[in-house]
């Protein structure tokens, strides 16, 4: 069966026939039949080259072998058990060395979850309601975070979900990334904020990266007032090097998530900080968080072989993925440029998006401005050439390991003529 026709049939049992709404496209997205290494193949029978890479789940790539031979082993002796297990002893253990600034781990299962709790954590210390974001971060589909976030959300043109009371949104204070001077002004005139939340490098409004020393000023301020400065690592976490977006930067957060590279594709996410932060999760202290899955021994053995791997190879793994991200970002530009096509090409280590606009981007509203439309069609001639980027402006395109030379130089060629093609 076909995709077109699988979609179809999606469209009666599942809503609008995708179960997340990045996933849809015009006029129906391709359904996958299997995956390798860096490549995925759809029901028609196509190949692609994954840049969407699980939205920055795959790492390592596709079926890596270490990961999938541990799930096996793992499979072998129990899916589900209800109850603690040595594996995530040893799991945290992996991510509190790689991760200092987190001295206690507690495992989920969703990133929403993990910064759900974050942020219940952050009010629970601080006794206090208001979460302060940045417009166009999404930390996961949950009340007080749907509010002017990125990734499906700004995609669909929606500031805030329907079904959400304003007693949730009124506690939600949302600022510009990379302004500092409009974080202090607000963080100083309200004395009400629990909680900063911020992903380091934002990846849910395309690719935005911090300007200098403007992490280190938020970790200033928040410190200054006495407010839990959580990262959000759901997608930088593991993927700027073992240590994430923390290490990268030199930033020690009161609180992080992890999710995504973490397991390179199972299902599991962490949230950690510090010690005296996280002895007050239930049962010994008083905020609540529980869940049935959590610590699942089938993605606690994926995370532990994601880790190990991850670390063994980090000497290749990052300088490999850095430099394919380089040039393959410093190609696409210099082809733009010849054809004198506006646009910028945000990129960080093995992460990079375009956008056609004159002016940089360097937050939501500059995101904005840059044309959809165009990236809408290119995005469309990419995938007839055989390369699978995410279908969103507001999202971004992701190497892993298992990319090769040879994907470069298709990928050149075919964006070569995706912007040919969009070049009027």
């Amino acid at each position: 069966m076909k995709s077109k026709d699988l979609f179809n049939l999606a469209k009666k049992v599942i809503p609008s026939g995708v179960n997340s709404p990045v996933r849809y496209f015009e006029p129906y997205p391709f359904y996958v039949k299997k995956a390798q290494g860096s490549s995925i193949w759809d029901e028609d029978g196509n190949r692609y080259t994954d840049f969407c890479n699980g939205y920055g789940a795959l790492l390592l790539g596709h079926r890596n072998k270490e990961v999938v031979s541990a799930v096996k082993k793992q499979l072998e002796i129990g899916t589900m058990y209800g109850a603690p297990s040595a594996s995530e002893i040893d799991l945290s253990k992996l991510i509190i060395k790689n991760y200092p600034s987190m001295q206690k781990i507690r495992l989920v299962n969703s990133g929403s979850e993990a910064t759900m709790t974050a942020i219940r954590l952050a009010r629970g210390i601080t006794k206090k309601k208001k979460i302060l974001k940045f417009e166009g971060c999404y930390h996961g589909a949950h009340e007080s975070m749907l509010v002017k976030a990125g990734s499906g959300s700004a995609h669909n043109g929606i500031s805030i979900s329907d079904g959400i009371p304003e007693d949730f949104s009124k506690n939600t204070v949302v600022v510009q990334y990379n302004d500092t001077e409009q974080l202090e002004s607000v963080i100083s005139k309200n004395k009400d904020i629990a909680g900063v939340i911020v992903e380091p490098v934002l990846a849910n409004m395309g690719l935005v990266l911090p300007q200098k020393n403007y992490l280190k000023e938020m970790q200033k301020i928040t410190k200054q007032h006495n407010i839990p400065l959580i990262f959000d690592e759901i997608v930088t976490g593991f993927r700027l090097g073992v240590g994430g977006a923390q290490e990268y930067f030199g930033i020690t957060p009161d609180i992080t998530t992890l999710g995504k590279a973490l397991s390179n594709g199972f299902v599991i996410s962490a949230v950690g900080g510090r010690r005296d932060i996280m002895d007050q999760l239930a049962p010994n202290g008083k905020v609540y968080e529980a869940s049935t899955f959590a610590g699942n021994p089938v993605s606690v053995a994926a995370g532990i072989a994601s880790i190990r791997t991850m670390t063994a190879l980090k000497n290749k793994l990052y300088p490999k993925l850095e430099q394919y991200c380089n040039v393959l970002s410093r190609t696409i530009s210099e082809l733009a440029d010849d054809m004198r096509i506006p646009h910028q090409l945000n990129h960080l280590s093995s992460m990079f998006q375009i956008f056609f606009s004159n002016s940089p981007v360097v937050d939501y509203k500059t995101s904005k401005r840059s044309d959809t439309e165009k990236f809408h069609r290119f995005f469309h001639h990419l995938l007839k050439q055989g390369i699978f980027i995410p279908p969103s402006q507001f999202e971004t395109a992701f190497f892993s390991y298992a990319h090769t030379a040879d994907d470069i130089e298709k990928t050149v060629d075919a964006y070569r003529h995706a912007l040919k093609m969009v070049k009027n």
